[in-house]
């Protein structure tokens, strides 16, 4: 049975792209067997050497699509957002993109033409088809990838080929670990691309007994990644202190670097790393916290501040002196805050000096400093020479030590708005950690603006969260923290799509803002505690941690169990 159409069609645009000449398709065309489906692929591929994706992209041109190659394609938690994995497996297609009101569309059969009509029903979205290798979508599926990058399955086959049987037990010799070592160099990338694609804030590579656990922070849940085997971590470890020029020789003392991601791969990836190595008890470890350069600074209004809070930080912001504090653990949302409010009050009439340990995002028009602690560039250093040039508002990146701490008061009360972080559980208590530093009390009240304390919650997933009416000790605690019971959500222990099957997606901020009054200046002139200091503050109108959490689940943002999680009930 000769070439029918459409074969005849994909031969003569493999002679157009100059991989078959005359003679070649003549043979084709003559030749008497049934060359249907994917008969054609293999022939071509085995007797003329065409190859897989040349031949997918005959196909598509023969029938006027564009050709997508699946193999590249890197499976993200937003891949099937849309249309369900067990859809895009039934019925072998796969979501790939998405421009405007167009999603893109890779299909394994161009002649299904039914099933353009379903997703487009299913999505509200116009579908764009574009042609790809079934055998791909198929392995997409069947491999069961990682979402949110690539898996690593080759990559630990050639490390397991490169240091697996032949090299001795122990420490691999420092010669083997340096820039040329191809599988390593592959997996720390590969390790820093997944996390990028997953949304992590935190990558921690730590050493076991007998293996080494990569794992990554998502919305402030440790996740468990991968595992490598024991030989391999002192060359990834090496490996990583290259990209930040540490000294790979020293391995009994914590050292600081910064990797500038964009150094060492090929894909538009613009991120830094900030990285911490430690000494532990199974060799060294290390934690790198991702600084995303392409994230812009999110509006003030955008961080989950209730309208009340916003109106008065949004005050103290725009006064012309004064020192304004957030407090919180790493990883509370306390650099995106200042950067915001930063970003709202930056015109060009105003000089703002940065004091950054590391510099995490850089804005247009801030002049932003970077410490360096072994040159003797602190904190303080930094301060004092900000005192010098004329600035309106100064941010210190943190303060840690009682100098910081009394050059920052001296500043907030000689005409320069003052905006820094301290590392407290709530805002009373920051008043407190300033008095046990050593600055006096009376300096302390005449230069505060307000603290901010803060936390990050997860938000619970718009699409699949189940509505409930709270009972007994829920009921309880929401009546006596905001005076208020009635239906809230709780999350989907199924998940969906959207949310990667965990029931929360992304992030909001509770808030604790303790504005300064003149009750208040007298009360911290008195030195009162801390606990005396809250009710105060309370008495004029600051909200709680735990009740602004209680607000975000009144308004559907988040779950009860989440609120008690991140902050006790007041007492």
């Amino acid at each position: 049975m000769p070439l029918g159409k459409i074969q005849l069609q994909i031969v003569a645009k493999l002679v157009d792209m100059g991989r078959l000449d005359g003679d070649q398709r003549a043979a084709l065309s003559a030749r008497p067997e049934d060359l249907s489906g994917d008969a054609l692929d293999k022939l071509l591929q085995e007797e003329f050497k065409v190859t897989a994706f040349q031949c997918l992209v005959a196909k598509s041109r023969a029938l006027n699509l564009s050709p997508f190659n699946v193999a590249h394609y890197r499976l993200s938690p937003q891949t099937f957002e849309r249309i369900p994995e067990d859809f895009c497996k039934e019925n072998l297609v796969l979501p790939v993109g998405q421009v405007g009101e167009m999603l893109l569309v890779a299909f394994a059969n161009p002649f299904e033409v039914t099933l353009p009509t379903k997703i487009q029903e299913m999505t509200g979205k116009r579908v764009v088809r574009l042609l790809a290798r079934e055998k791909d979508i198929r392995d997409k599926f069947v491999k069961g990838q990682d979402r949110g990058g690539g898996g690593f399955d080759d990559v630990i086959m050639q490390i397991g080929a490169e240091y697996g049987e032949g090299h001795a037990e122990g420490e691999l010799k420092e010669e083997e670990v340096n820039e040329e070592s191809g599988p390593i160099i592959q997996l720390a990338n590969r390790i820093i691309e997944d996390a990028y694609f997953a949304g992590t804030s935190d990558i921690h590579i730590e050493p076991q007994e007998k293996e080494i656990i990569v794992r990554n922070r998502i919305d402030g849940i440790c996740h468990e990644k991968l595992r490598l085997p024991k030989k391999v971590g002192p060359a990834l470890i090496a490996r990583l202190k290259i990209m930040c020029n540490l000294d790979i020789s020293e391995r009994r003392m914590p050292q600081d670097g910064r990797i500038i991601f964009k150094q060492y791969t090929k894909k538009n990836i613009d991120l830094d790393l900030r990285v911490s190595t430690a000494p532990l008890n199974h060799g060294e470890g290390i934690v790198m916290r991702i600084l995303d350069k392409q994230k812009t600074t999110l509006p003030l209004p955008a961080l989950g501040f209730s309208e009340e809070n916003l109106e008065k930080y949004r005050e103290c912001i725009r006064q012309p002196y004064g020192m304004i504090l957030h407090c919180g653990p790493t990883g509370s949302g306390k650099s995106m805050t200042l950067y915001s409010a930063l970003n709202e009050i930056n015109t060009p009439d105003i000089v703002i000096r940065t004091a950054e340990d590391p510099i995490e995002y850089t804005l247009p028009g801030l002049n932003q400093m970077q410490m360096h602690r072994q040159i003797g560039l602190t904190f303080a250093t930094a301060l004092r020479a900000f005192l010098r040039q004329d600035p309106d508002i100064i941010l210190v990146g943190e303060i840690r030590d009682k100098e910081t701490a009394g050059i920052a008061v001296e500043a907030a009360l000689t005409g320069h708005l003052l905006i820094s972080t301290l590392h407290t559980n709530d805002a009373p208590t920051t008043i407190s950690r300033l008095t046990e530093m050593g600055v006096e009390s009376f300096m302390v009240s005449s230069s505060l603006l307000c603290v901010c304390a803060q936390r990050l919650m997860r938000r619970v997933c718009k699409t699949c969260r189940v509505p409930y009416t709270p009972e007994g000790r829920e009921e309880e605690i929401m009546q006596r923290a905001i005076g208020w019971s009635g239906p809230i959500f709780k999350p989907n222990l199924k998940g969906c799509p959207k949310c990667g099957g965990s029931g929360y997606k992304g992030r909001v901020g509770i808030h604790e803002l303790m504005v300064s009054n003149e009750e208040l200046v007298a009360a911290i002139n008195k030195e009162v505690e801390s606990a005396e200091l809250k009710k105060i503050a309370q008495r004029n109108g600051m909200k709680t941690l735990h009740q602004d959490s209680i607000l975000k689940v009144k308004m559907g943002l988040t779950t009860i169990e989440e609120a008690i999680a991140n902050v006790p009930p007041d007492m």
